[in-house]
């Protein structure tokens, strides 16, 4: 690496230590041409997730849209908001160990509606309802014969 400095091209490390999150290396460096000491981070690059919509537009996996959604279906329920967190970290979880980059929003919805399901029943219905895009009454029938 070169320095920063004086654009020596090499550099030593004289200290290496990794991120309390585990994801990320800090290394102190010295030039010995120059003598001065500075810092570089080194991490994994992570690809984007992205979601295929509908409609076949694609767009960046949002966690905060993905809250919100379940915000929604979790309103007046006894959802806890650390609850929510956990949905949100483990479909993302789930979405990263897929083998594309690229990942129908069904499948997102279907994990969702998967932890809601064993979480509160009634914000399941809220989710599924909008999700599944229920038209009619039958459609809620259906889905709550399934949970009984």
């Amino acid at each position: 690496m070169f320095c920063i400095f004086c654009k020596h091209t090499d550099t030593e490390v004289i200290e290496t230590r990794l991120s309390d999150d585990g994801k990320t290396i800090r290394r102190r460096r010295q030039c010995p041409k120059c003598e001065k000491r500075f810092t570089t981070y080194e991490r994994v690059e992570e690809l984007p997730v992205l979601v295929i919509k509908r409609d076949g537009s694609r767009e960046r996996f949002d966690r905060e849209k993905l809250r919100n959604g379940i915000l929604k279906s979790t309103e007046k329920t006894k959802v806890t908001a650390e609850q929510v967190e956990r949905i949100i970290t483990g479909v993302e979880q789930e979405l990263k160990q897929e083998d594309s980059t690229e990942i129908q929003s069904s499948i997102v919805g279907n994990l969702v509606a998967k932890y809601l399901k064993k979480i509160d029943k009634i914000a399941y219905i809220r989710f599924a309802s909008v999700f599944r895009r229920f038209v009619d009454v039958e459609d809620f029938e259906k889905e709550l014969k399934k949970l009984l």
